[in-house]
């Protein structure tokens, strides 16, 4: 094999590597669910574990699109109706983290509370 060749396959067998672990990784995120539905958020209070990093399953059953927003969080994802997506949420300090459904204020309004 000559040495290009050998360079390409190590570099095939890293990456594969690389890709496994972190996709293992991925699955092994504690996992926090919200469901909007044309302005209603279940829950309306979210609480999940501070500092650890988590991943927040949306949930759009209504007929409307909806927009999962948090400024405090720097996290924003838009979903069009029968839709389900997530984001992923860094740790976060203990406390109250706001967040709201921008396309149905004002009622539409939760919150993550880290504990």
């Amino acid at each position: 094999m000559t040495y290009p060749n050998r360079l390409l396959s190590i570099l095939f067998i890293v990456a594969v590597q690389a890709l496994i672990s972190s996709s293992s990784w991925a699955a092994t995120l504690p996992t926090a669910e919200l469901t909007l539905h044309n302005g209603t958020l279940t829950p309306s209070n979210v609480e999940v574990l501070a500092n650890t990093r988590f991943k927040l399953v949306l949930h759009n059953t209504g007929n409307s699109p909806a927009e999962f927003e948090s400024k405090r969080l720097r996290q924003e994802k838009v979903l069009a109706p029968g839709v389900t997506s997530f984001v992923v949420i860094y740790p976060l300090t203990p406390g109250e983290y706001e967040f709201v459904d921008e396309f149905h204020l004002p009622q539409a309004k939760g919150m993550i509370i880290a504990k």
